[in-house]
């Protein structure tokens, strides 16, 4: 038995959501208000004790077992989730090599440092003379003082070793200073405050642990204006957003992100009540942090500037930067990257433009509708970009007009989907008040774009997948998985064809298990990148228990022959086969809810039959695709 069967097993799924949900037996089943939103008028929450599982037939639509339970309720990863449980169940997950140990040593050890250097920066803002004029600028800017206290702000004094000497003081050697960042080495020898008369910002990660510092100037003179810790093996400011750990929950709540330019920007739009506001401190927002971001929402706003969103800096090529006194560009705005990443990331990336010469801070300050308002202009990054392109321009000028359309048809091009190619090439003809024809013919002769090459494997002689009406869900979820870890590039085959077949693309949420869950997510994100194979990118991410977890799926799948398209069709047939038993379930568990509503006319029965019919539908979809797959190729 694996460490996830004996959880699962000493561990009531009842008995865990009866702690956060009141819950009421209805028939074998329970059912109650989903905790994961706002409702209080229809109990569309159900939990299912013979599979272990929940779901939510609400706004949320999302189900799972045990684990999948507490990533939501605490938000957290599925490893977290497994530590949470298996201590609550009282199961010793297997220990951490002696690297692994030392290496977490030496983080928490550096975490804990940290945090003894917010508390001393926090001492030097609110109780010496130089740090009261810090706190007079921050309150000038508009912050209140409990805000100043919840984001945990400081001053740095004016010294080359004031924070040295008190943290050798207590018994802290230079080198983990060093580590920490928080001093430099100097050119003749020793070490140096890296920080000096600066407004300290404490900067974590989305679980809210200490990472790093960004620090802001107070004497005009002094450079760079913003200066953060260094990298170091906490501190990685291309993997880090300021102010996720306070934003999670908002973003998860409302469904979307808001990607500003600085920490005050941040505070300040916090403390107006806007609390899913986010910023990548300084540097170029990267695929990275929009991943972040994906994981609470898919829906991203980023509020620019008008420098940075403006005709003249869009017209050098696309790309907006400014020049730091770090010599560094930042930040970036790169329409065709963003592009590529909301089509890699399946994310909704809209872009809003802020009045000319001022910042978010100084906008929520004057009046928070005006935000709001700013915030519902956002468009999508091709529409930004041609409407920015044709502000204040000739578009009866026929060269102008060649101009703008050569710099936006590339843009559409890289659009994912057809349907929303066609209605951007429609918006520009309308724009240029041309026919859109001559937008097609001005593509004509252009490279078709090739497909992405697949990756064989070699491997054993080929078995037959025995996908069976007995099979049980947990080992047809075990195959699928195995199968596609041991041919990656598959998952793009397999989205094609499930959307051939009129069906969405593969997703965690065909998998009722969470760990299964949590693997394919990294299979999904090895296929977009390019700094290791994909596989050997999945074995890397993986925590011990989740190891065992993936050998068993290789071991499991080691005779199956992946270069035989018999085994691909198998593989999509798997595929339907559980959304079909899902989708099942999901009809049979809604029978019993509808049987409730029956008795009592306040629980939601027109809600129900919409959400049957919408199931009808699906397995209707899913019974032709199966038989489609499951006649002989020719």
């Amino acid at each position: 038995m694996s460490v996830i069967d004996e959880i699962k097993a000493r561990i009531d799924i009842v008995d865990l959501v009866s702690e956060t949900v009141q819950l009421r037996r209805s028939g074998k089943n329970y059912t109650g208000f989903c905790p994961f939103h706002a409702n209080t008028r229809t109990p569309a929450f159900a939990v299912f004790p013979e599979s272990g599982t929940w779901r939510c037939f609400g706004q949320c639509n999302e189900g799972g077992d045990i684990f999948k339970f507490v990533m939501k309720k605490e938000d957290v990863e599925f490893g977290e989730a497994l530590q949470l449980l298996a201590e609550k169940a009282g199961v010793q997950l297997k220990p951490p090599t002696p690297e692994e140990q030392a290496a977490a040593e030496e983080h928490e050890g550096l975490r804990a440092l940290l945090e003894e250097a917010v508390t001393f920066y926090r001492h030097q803002l609110l109780n010496t003379p130089p740090g009261q004029k810090a706190f007079e600028y921050l309150v000038g800017r508009g912050l209140k003082p409990e805000i100043i206290e919840a984001f945990g702000l400081g001053y740095a004094p004016n010294s080359w070793q004031a924070t040295l000497d008190y943290f050798l003081s207590k018994k802290y050697s230079e080198q983990d200073l060093l580590d920490a960042g928080l001093v430099s080495t100097r050119e003749t020898g020793g070490v140096h405050d890296r920080f000096r008369h600066r407004v300290m910002f404490p900067i974590r990660d989305e679980r809210g642990r200490m990472a790093g510092f960004g620090a802001r100037i107070l004497d005009p003179n002094d450079v760079p204006k913003f200066l953060n810790s260094p990298q170091t093996v906490l501190f990685d400011k291309g993997h880090l957003l300021y102010g996720l750990e306070r934003a999670r929950k908002t973003i998860r709540a409302q469904d979307q992100a808001v990607v500003v330019e600085g920490y005050l920007d941040v505070i300040a739009l916090h403390q107006a009540g806007f609390t899913n506001a986010v910023s990548p401190m300084g540097t170029a927002l990267t695929e990275r942090h929009l991943s972040l971001l994906k994981r609470f929402s898919r829906r991203i706003i980023l509020a620019l500037d008008a420098d940075a969103a403006g005709a003249s800096a869009t017209l050098r090529g696309l790309q907006i930067a400014r020049q730091t006194l770090e010599r560094e560009q930042d930040p970036v705005f790169d329409a065709r990257g963003l592009l590529g990443h909301e089509g890699r990331l399946k994310a909704d990336i809209r872009v809003t433009t802020l009045p000319e010469g001022m910042d978010p801070d100084e906008v929520v300050n004057r009046d928070p509708k005006e935000w709001e308002s700013i915030l519902a202009d956002a468009k999508p990054i091709v529409i930004h970009v041609m409407e920015t392109l044709a502000a204040s321009r000739d578009l009866d000028d026929a060269k102008v007009k060649e101009e703008i359309a050569a710099q936006v048809l590339p843009l559409i091009a890289d659009v994912p989907g057809d349907i929303e190619r066609e209605t951007y090439r429609q918006r520009l003809a309308r724009l240029l008040r041309v026919d859109e024809s001559a937008l097609v013919g001005a593509r004509r002769g252009r490279a078709p774009r090739r497909a992405r090459p697949f990756r064989q494997l070699s491997s054993q002689p080929a078995v037959e997948p025995a996908i069976t009406p007995a099979m049980h869900s947990y080992a047809l979820e075990a195959h699928t998985l195995g199968v596609l870890m041991r041919q990656p590039d598959w998952l793009y085959r397999v989205d094609r064809a499930l959307q051939e077949a009129g069906l969405g693309r593969l997703s965690p949420n065909d998998f009722q298990h969470a760990d299964h869950q949590a693997i394919l997510r990294l299979l999904q994100e090895s296929v977009d990148q390019d700094q290791a194979e994909p596989l050997n990118y999945v074995l890397g991410k993986l925590s011990l228990p989740m190891m065992d977890i993936a050998d068993g799926l290789l071991e499991n799948t080691k005779k199956v022959d992946v270069g035989e398209e018999r085994v691909f069709r198998e593989l999509i047939r798997s595929i339907l086969v559980l959304r079909q038993r899902n989708v099942r379930q999901s009809v049979e568990y809604l029978r019993f809810l509808m049987e409730d509503a029956q008795q009592d006319a306040e629980l939601g029965l027109p809600q129900y039959r919409q959400s049957m019919i919408q199931h009808t539908n699906a397995l209707q979809k899913l019974d032709r695709a199966l038989g489609q797959f499951s006649a002989r190729p020719h």
